[in-house]
Protein backbone atom coordinates (compact mmCIF):
# COMPACT_ATOMS: atom_id res chain seq x y z
CA UNK A 1 0.00 0.00 0.00
CA UNK A 2 1.19 3.27 -1.38
CA UNK A 3 2.31 5.56 1.87
CA UNK A 4 -0.32 8.71 2.18
CA UNK A 5 -1.20 11.34 5.07
CA UNK A 6 -3.60 9.02 6.79
CA UNK A 7 -3.03 6.20 8.93
CA UNK A 8 -2.94 2.90 7.56
CA UNK A 9 -2.34 -0.66 9.04
CA UNK A 10 1.34 -1.83 10.51
CA UNK A 11 1.64 -4.46 8.04
CA UNK A 12 1.32 -1.13 5.15
CA UNK A 13 5.17 -0.21 6.60
CA UNK A 14 6.40 -4.35 6.40
CA UNK A 15 9.31 -5.83 3.94
CA UNK A 16 6.30 -8.33 2.05
CA UNK A 17 9.41 -10.77 1.98
CA UNK A 18 9.86 -10.79 5.31
CA UNK A 19 6.12 -10.71 7.10
CA UNK A 20 5.38 -10.21 10.63
CA UNK A 21 6.29 -13.00 12.92
CA UNK A 22 6.64 -14.62 16.33
CA UNK A 23 9.96 -16.98 17.36
CA UNK A 24 10.78 -19.42 18.85
CA UNK A 25 8.16 -21.81 21.08
CA UNK A 26 10.43 -23.69 23.34
CA UNK A 27 14.19 -22.38 22.97
CA UNK A 28 15.15 -25.30 25.38
CA UNK A 29 18.47 -25.00 27.90
CA UNK A 30 21.12 -22.63 27.55
CA UNK A 31 23.78 -23.50 24.91
CA UNK A 32 27.20 -21.34 26.03
CA UNK A 33 28.41 -20.83 22.15
CA UNK A 34 24.42 -20.68 20.81
CA UNK A 35 22.42 -18.41 18.96
CA UNK A 36 21.35 -15.26 21.14
CA UNK A 37 17.63 -15.48 21.79
CA UNK A 38 16.03 -12.23 22.58
CA UNK A 39 12.87 -12.48 25.30
CA UNK A 40 10.91 -10.24 26.79
CA UNK A 41 13.02 -9.35 29.80
CA UNK A 42 15.42 -8.30 27.68
CA UNK A 43 13.61 -5.54 26.05
CA UNK A 44 13.65 -2.61 28.44
CA UNK A 45 13.63 1.19 27.95
CA UNK A 46 13.72 0.64 24.07
CA UNK A 47 16.72 -0.95 23.85
CA UNK A 48 17.88 -4.82 24.30
CA UNK A 49 19.98 -5.81 27.11
CA UNK A 50 22.77 -8.15 26.14
CA UNK A 51 24.28 -8.73 29.00
CA UNK A 52 21.78 -12.29 29.95
CA UNK A 53 20.57 -13.76 26.93
CA UNK A 54 19.55 -17.44 26.68
CA UNK A 55 21.60 -18.90 23.71
CA UNK A 56 19.63 -21.64 21.81
CA UNK A 57 21.47 -24.45 19.60
CA UNK A 58 21.82 -24.39 15.95
CA UNK A 59 18.80 -27.21 15.50
CA UNK A 60 16.40 -25.08 17.04
CA UNK A 61 17.33 -21.75 15.78
CA UNK A 62 17.14 -23.34 12.28
CA UNK A 63 13.70 -24.78 13.19
CA UNK A 64 12.38 -21.07 13.46
CA UNK A 65 14.67 -19.70 11.16
CA UNK A 66 11.60 -17.24 9.70
CA UNK A 67 12.31 -15.32 12.84
CA UNK A 68 15.79 -14.78 12.73
CA UNK A 69 16.63 -11.03 13.48
CA UNK A 70 18.71 -8.13 11.64
CA UNK A 71 20.27 -5.56 12.27
CA UNK A 72 16.89 -2.45 11.98
CA UNK A 73 14.57 -4.84 12.70
CA UNK A 74 11.72 -2.94 15.26
CA UNK A 75 10.77 -6.23 17.97
CA UNK A 76 7.39 -5.65 20.04
CA UNK A 77 6.33 -8.18 22.61
CA UNK A 78 2.98 -9.69 22.51
CA UNK A 79 2.77 -12.02 25.44
CA UNK A 80 3.13 -11.40 28.78
CA UNK A 81 4.38 -7.14 28.34
CA UNK A 82 2.72 -6.16 25.89
CA UNK A 83 3.87 -3.14 24.01
CA UNK A 84 8.12 -2.88 24.27
CA UNK A 85 9.76 -2.06 21.36
CA UNK A 86 13.48 -2.12 20.48
CA UNK A 87 15.69 -2.03 17.64
CA UNK A 88 17.83 -4.88 16.50
CA UNK A 89 21.48 -3.36 17.32
CA UNK A 90 24.29 -4.79 14.83
CA UNK A 91 26.15 -6.79 17.55
CA UNK A 92 22.60 -9.43 17.68
CA UNK A 93 21.96 -9.61 14.08
CA UNK A 94 21.55 -13.19 13.22
CA UNK A 95 20.11 -13.75 16.73
CA UNK A 96 15.95 -15.02 17.85
CA UNK A 97 13.33 -14.13 19.43
CA UNK A 98 10.58 -16.19 21.42
CA UNK A 99 6.98 -16.52 20.67
CA UNK A 100 6.56 -13.44 23.29
CA UNK A 101 8.12 -11.18 20.67
CA UNK A 102 7.13 -10.01 17.45
CA UNK A 103 9.70 -9.14 14.67
CA UNK A 104 8.94 -6.05 12.28
CA UNK A 105 11.13 -5.67 9.02
CA UNK A 106 9.96 -2.49 7.71
CA UNK A 107 10.10 -1.80 3.80
CA UNK A 108 12.74 0.30 1.96
CA UNK A 109 10.13 2.71 1.77
CA UNK A 110 9.55 3.58 4.87
CA UNK A 111 11.68 4.90 8.12
CA UNK A 112 12.62 1.99 10.12
CA UNK A 113 13.43 4.63 13.05
CA UNK A 114 10.07 6.62 12.64
CA UNK A 115 7.88 2.86 12.58
CA UNK A 116 9.83 2.24 15.67
CA UNK A 117 9.01 5.77 17.58
CA UNK A 118 5.14 5.31 16.32
CA UNK A 119 5.18 2.14 17.98
CA UNK A 120 6.11 3.82 21.59
CA UNK A 121 3.56 6.66 20.82
CA UNK A 122 0.03 7.08 23.33
CA UNK A 123 -2.60 6.30 19.94
CA UNK A 124 -0.89 2.55 19.19
CA UNK A 125 0.23 1.32 22.80
CA UNK A 126 -3.73 2.20 23.43
CA UNK A 127 -4.37 -0.36 20.51
CA UNK A 128 -2.05 -2.82 21.73
CA UNK A 129 -3.58 -2.79 25.23
CA UNK A 130 -7.17 -2.74 23.72
CA UNK A 131 -6.46 -6.20 21.57
CA UNK A 132 -4.50 -7.25 24.41
CA UNK A 133 -6.02 -10.47 25.91
CA UNK A 134 -5.77 -13.70 27.97
CA UNK A 135 -6.03 -14.49 31.90
CA UNK A 136 -3.23 -16.22 33.06
CA UNK A 137 -0.52 -15.02 30.02
CA UNK A 138 -2.08 -12.14 28.38
CA UNK A 139 -0.94 -11.18 25.05
CA UNK A 140 -1.94 -9.70 21.47
CA UNK A 141 -2.06 -11.99 18.06
CA UNK A 142 0.22 -11.37 15.63
CA UNK A 143 -3.32 -10.71 13.28
CA UNK A 144 -4.08 -8.14 15.73
CA UNK A 145 -0.19 -6.47 15.41
CA UNK A 146 -0.36 -6.20 11.98
CA UNK A 147 -3.84 -4.36 12.22
CA UNK A 148 -2.31 -1.56 14.17
CA UNK A 149 -3.07 1.63 13.08
CA UNK A 150 -0.13 3.91 12.32
CA UNK A 151 -0.16 7.46 10.40
CA UNK A 152 1.45 6.85 7.34
CA UNK A 153 3.49 10.32 5.63
CA UNK A 154 5.98 10.15 3.67
CA UNK A 155 9.12 9.12 3.51
CA UNK A 156 11.03 12.34 3.72
CA UNK A 157 8.40 13.67 6.61
CA UNK A 158 9.11 10.37 8.86
CA UNK A 159 12.87 10.81 8.57
CA UNK A 160 12.69 14.49 10.03
CA UNK A 161 9.52 13.38 12.90
CA UNK A 162 12.51 10.31 13.82
CA UNK A 163 15.18 12.59 13.49
CA UNK A 164 13.33 15.01 16.18
CA UNK A 165 12.33 12.64 18.51
CA UNK A 166 15.80 11.36 18.14
CA UNK A 167 17.45 14.86 19.72
CA UNK A 168 14.83 14.58 22.22
CA UNK A 169 15.94 11.20 23.46
CA UNK A 170 19.70 12.18 23.12
CA UNK A 171 19.06 14.65 26.03
CA UNK A 172 16.55 12.46 27.78
CA UNK A 173 19.99 9.89 27.79
CA UNK A 174 22.69 12.50 28.80
CA UNK A 175 20.38 13.95 31.37
CA UNK A 176 19.82 10.04 32.95
CA UNK A 177 23.85 9.54 32.59
CA UNK A 178 24.24 12.96 34.71
CA UNK A 179 21.67 11.89 37.48
CA UNK A 180 23.59 8.65 37.55
CA UNK A 181 26.68 10.17 38.02
CA UNK A 182 25.34 12.75 41.16
CA UNK A 183 23.48 9.70 42.61
CA UNK A 184 26.76 7.85 42.59
CA UNK A 185 28.84 10.76 43.79
CA UNK A 186 26.12 11.06 46.63
CA UNK A 187 26.71 7.43 47.40
CA UNK A 188 30.54 7.96 47.64
CA UNK A 189 30.66 11.37 49.76
CA UNK A 190 28.11 9.61 52.08
CA UNK A 191 30.69 6.43 52.89
CA UNK A 192 33.56 8.65 53.33
CA UNK A 193 31.74 11.83 55.57
CA UNK A 194 28.93 9.85 56.97
CA UNK A 195 32.35 7.62 58.54
CA UNK A 196 34.70 10.10 59.28
CA UNK A 197 36.59 8.97 56.57
CA UNK A 198 36.87 12.48 54.70
CA UNK A 199 36.79 15.47 57.30
CA UNK A 200 35.52 18.89 55.70
CA UNK A 201 36.71 22.54 56.95
CA UNK A 202 34.94 24.50 59.31
CA UNK A 203 33.59 27.97 59.02
CA UNK A 204 36.98 28.91 59.45
CA UNK A 205 38.33 27.23 56.65
CA UNK A 206 40.01 24.91 59.42
CA UNK A 207 39.57 20.98 58.60
CA UNK A 208 37.48 19.68 61.60
CA UNK A 209 39.40 17.84 64.04
CA UNK A 210 38.31 16.16 67.19
CA UNK A 211 36.49 12.53 68.08
CA UNK A 212 34.08 10.33 66.51
CA UNK A 213 32.37 8.49 69.20
CA UNK A 214 30.67 5.40 68.90
CA UNK A 215 27.26 5.77 71.26
CA UNK A 216 23.78 4.29 71.20
CA UNK A 217 21.32 5.93 69.24
CA UNK A 218 19.01 7.15 71.73
CA UNK A 219 21.80 8.66 73.53
CA UNK A 220 21.37 11.45 70.72
CA UNK A 221 17.74 11.26 69.41
CA UNK A 222 14.70 10.54 70.58
CA UNK A 223 12.47 7.36 69.43
CA UNK A 224 8.97 7.35 68.69
CA UNK A 225 8.13 10.38 70.83
CA UNK A 226 4.86 11.43 72.57
CA UNK A 227 2.30 13.30 69.85
CA UNK A 228 2.21 17.04 70.05
CA UNK A 229 -1.14 18.28 71.51
CA UNK A 230 -4.03 19.71 69.16
CA UNK A 231 -3.40 22.76 67.32
CA UNK A 232 -5.88 25.30 67.23
CA UNK A 233 -7.27 24.86 63.88
CA UNK A 234 -7.53 21.23 64.03
CA UNK A 235 -5.27 20.93 61.29
CA UNK A 236 -2.52 18.68 60.52
CA UNK A 237 -0.47 16.85 57.74
CA UNK A 238 -0.75 13.16 57.18
CA UNK A 239 1.69 10.84 55.59
CA UNK A 240 0.61 7.29 54.25
CA UNK A 241 3.55 4.83 53.43
CA UNK A 242 3.09 5.42 49.87
CA UNK A 243 3.51 8.75 50.33
CA UNK A 244 7.58 8.16 50.88
CA UNK A 245 10.04 6.55 48.21
CA UNK A 246 12.44 4.09 48.26
CA UNK A 247 14.88 6.69 48.35
CA UNK A 248 13.46 8.58 51.43
CA UNK A 249 11.48 11.35 50.12
CA UNK A 250 8.92 12.59 50.82
CA UNK A 251 6.87 12.73 47.55
CA UNK A 252 3.36 13.92 49.29
CA UNK A 253 0.40 14.38 51.88
CA UNK A 254 -2.54 15.21 52.59
CA UNK A 255 -4.40 17.98 55.74
CA UNK A 256 -6.36 15.59 58.46
CA UNK A 257 -8.18 16.52 61.25
CA UNK A 258 -6.36 16.07 64.27
CA UNK A 259 -8.91 14.30 66.26
CA UNK A 260 -9.40 12.51 63.17
CA UNK A 261 -5.70 10.44 63.05
CA UNK A 262 -4.27 11.45 66.47
CA UNK A 263 -5.39 7.97 67.59
CA UNK A 264 -4.22 5.30 66.40
CA UNK A 265 -1.50 6.39 64.23
CA UNK A 266 2.35 7.52 64.38
CA UNK A 267 2.81 10.88 65.77
CA UNK A 268 5.76 13.15 64.44
CA UNK A 269 6.90 16.60 63.81
CA UNK A 270 8.86 19.27 61.50
CA UNK A 271 12.31 17.95 61.54
CA UNK A 272 11.68 14.58 62.50
CA UNK A 273 13.07 11.69 60.59
CA UNK A 274 10.79 8.99 59.61
CA UNK A 275 12.06 5.02 58.90
CA UNK A 276 9.92 2.34 57.96
CA UNK A 277 9.69 -0.27 60.02
CA UNK A 278 8.29 -3.17 58.16
CA UNK A 279 9.57 -5.62 55.66
CA UNK A 280 10.14 -4.81 52.50
CA UNK A 281 9.44 -1.03 53.00
CA UNK A 282 12.91 -0.95 55.35
CA UNK A 283 15.14 -2.69 53.47
CA UNK A 284 14.01 -1.09 50.30
CA UNK A 285 14.95 2.28 51.83
CA UNK A 286 11.40 4.05 52.83
CA UNK A 287 11.43 6.99 54.86
CA UNK A 288 11.60 10.83 54.88
CA UNK A 289 12.91 13.96 56.42
CA UNK A 290 9.58 15.53 57.92
CA UNK A 291 9.07 19.64 57.34
CA UNK A 292 6.29 21.58 55.78
CA UNK A 293 3.96 20.11 58.28
CA UNK A 294 0.74 21.71 58.69
CA UNK A 295 1.08 23.87 61.95
CA UNK A 296 3.97 21.45 62.08
CA UNK A 297 2.25 18.23 62.98
CA UNK A 298 1.71 15.24 61.21
CA UNK A 299 0.35 11.94 61.59
CA UNK A 300 0.96 8.49 59.51
CA UNK A 301 1.44 4.85 58.88
CA UNK A 302 1.49 2.91 62.01
CA UNK A 303 4.56 1.34 60.38
CA UNK A 304 6.97 4.76 60.91
CA UNK A 305 9.80 4.44 63.51
CA UNK A 306 10.13 8.62 64.22
CA UNK A 307 13.95 9.92 65.43
CA UNK A 308 14.11 13.32 66.95
CA UNK A 309 17.25 15.42 67.51
CA UNK A 310 18.43 15.90 70.29
CA UNK A 311 21.09 18.72 72.15
CA UNK A 312 23.52 15.69 70.34
CA UNK A 313 22.66 15.34 67.00
CA UNK A 314 21.57 17.54 64.12
CA UNK A 315 18.33 16.59 62.07
CA UNK A 316 19.68 16.46 58.84
CA UNK A 317 22.74 14.41 59.45
CA UNK A 318 20.25 12.05 61.42
CA UNK A 319 18.22 11.42 58.57
CA UNK A 320 21.21 10.54 56.28
CA UNK A 321 22.40 8.09 59.02
CA UNK A 322 19.37 6.20 58.58
CA UNK A 323 19.77 5.80 54.59
CA UNK A 324 23.22 4.60 55.10
CA UNK A 325 23.55 1.16 53.36
CA UNK A 326 25.36 0.03 56.96
CA UNK A 327 21.52 1.14 58.74
CA UNK A 328 19.88 -1.08 56.47
CA UNK A 329 21.44 -4.09 56.41
CA UNK A 330 21.88 -4.06 60.13
CA UNK A 331 18.42 -3.35 60.35
CA UNK A 332 17.43 -6.21 58.15
CA UNK A 333 19.20 -8.69 60.14
CA UNK A 334 17.98 -7.91 63.48
CA UNK A 335 14.09 -7.27 62.39
CA UNK A 336 11.56 -9.77 64.60
CA UNK A 337 8.37 -11.09 63.53
CA UNK A 338 7.21 -13.75 61.42
CA UNK A 339 7.61 -13.75 58.05
CA UNK A 340 6.46 -11.11 55.65
CA UNK A 341 5.52 -9.52 59.43
CA UNK A 342 9.18 -8.82 60.25
CA UNK A 343 9.97 -5.20 61.67
CA UNK A 344 13.01 -3.69 63.04
CA UNK A 345 11.99 -3.22 67.06
CA UNK A 346 12.05 0.15 69.05
CA UNK A 347 14.55 -1.23 71.39
CA UNK A 348 17.19 -2.77 68.32
CA UNK A 349 17.01 0.98 67.61
CA UNK A 350 17.69 2.32 71.08
CA UNK A 351 20.77 0.11 71.21
CA UNK A 352 21.37 0.80 67.65
CA UNK A 353 25.59 1.98 67.81
CA UNK A 354 26.44 4.77 65.83
CA UNK A 355 29.84 6.66 65.35
CA UNK A 356 29.33 10.37 65.41
CA UNK A 357 31.18 13.38 65.44
CA UNK A 358 30.85 14.92 69.10
CA UNK A 359 30.89 18.72 67.39
CA UNK A 360 27.00 19.35 66.36
CA UNK A 361 28.76 22.30 63.94
CA UNK A 362 30.55 19.13 61.70
CA UNK A 363 27.55 16.84 61.42
CA UNK A 364 25.44 20.00 60.68
CA UNK A 365 28.64 20.55 57.71
CA UNK A 366 27.95 17.08 56.46
CA UNK A 367 24.35 17.46 56.24
CA UNK A 368 24.73 20.54 54.58
CA UNK A 369 26.86 19.44 51.87
CA UNK A 370 24.70 15.99 51.08
CA UNK A 371 21.44 18.06 50.97
CA UNK A 372 23.49 20.00 48.24
CA UNK A 373 23.66 16.98 46.62
CA UNK A 374 20.46 15.97 47.27
CA UNK A 375 19.23 19.52 45.58
CA UNK A 376 21.26 18.34 42.37
CA UNK A 377 19.55 15.26 42.53
CA UNK A 378 16.17 16.18 42.43
CA UNK A 379 17.08 19.58 39.93
CA UNK A 380 18.41 16.09 37.17
CA UNK A 381 14.87 14.09 38.26
CA UNK A 382 12.92 17.34 37.90
CA UNK A 383 14.98 17.88 34.25
CA UNK A 384 14.27 14.43 33.22
CA UNK A 385 10.94 14.34 33.84
CA UNK A 386 10.12 17.35 32.20
CA UNK A 387 12.03 16.05 29.02
CA UNK A 388 9.98 12.70 29.09
CA UNK A 389 6.93 14.92 29.50
CA UNK A 390 7.57 16.78 26.22
CA UNK A 391 8.60 14.13 23.89
CA UNK A 392 5.58 12.18 25.19
CA UNK A 393 3.30 15.39 24.13
CA UNK A 394 5.38 15.96 20.89
CA UNK A 395 5.00 12.01 19.64
CA UNK A 396 1.21 13.11 20.75
CA UNK A 397 1.45 15.40 17.74
CA UNK A 398 3.82 14.23 15.15
CA UNK A 399 2.99 11.09 15.30
CA UNK A 400 -0.86 11.75 14.57
CA UNK A 401 -0.40 14.05 11.67
CA UNK A 402 -1.74 16.67 13.95
CA UNK A 403 1.52 18.72 13.98
CA UNK A 404 3.28 18.57 10.58
CA UNK A 405 7.07 18.97 10.02
CA UNK A 406 8.28 21.29 7.01
CA UNK A 407 10.59 19.12 5.18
Amino acid sequence: MAPNQKATALDSFVDPSAPICYGILKPGEHVSDGIPVIKVKNIIGGRILEDDLLRTSPQIHNQYKRAEVNQGDLLLTIRGTTGRVAIVPPSLSGANITQDTARIRVSSDDDPLYVFYALQSPSVQRQIDLNTVGQAVKGINIAEVRKLKIFHPADTEQKKIAQILSTWDKAITTTEQLLANSQQQKKALMQQLLTGKKRLLDENGVRFGGEWREVSLSTICQINPKKSPAPEDGKVSFIAMECVSEDAKLLSSSVREYDEVSKGFTSFADDDVLVAKITPCFENGKGAYVERMRNGIGFGSTEFHVLRSGAKSDSKYLYYLTNTSEFRVRGEANMQGSAGQKRVTTDYLKSLKVTVPVKLSEQQKIASILSIADQEITAFQQKLGALKQEKKALMQQLLTGKRRVIV
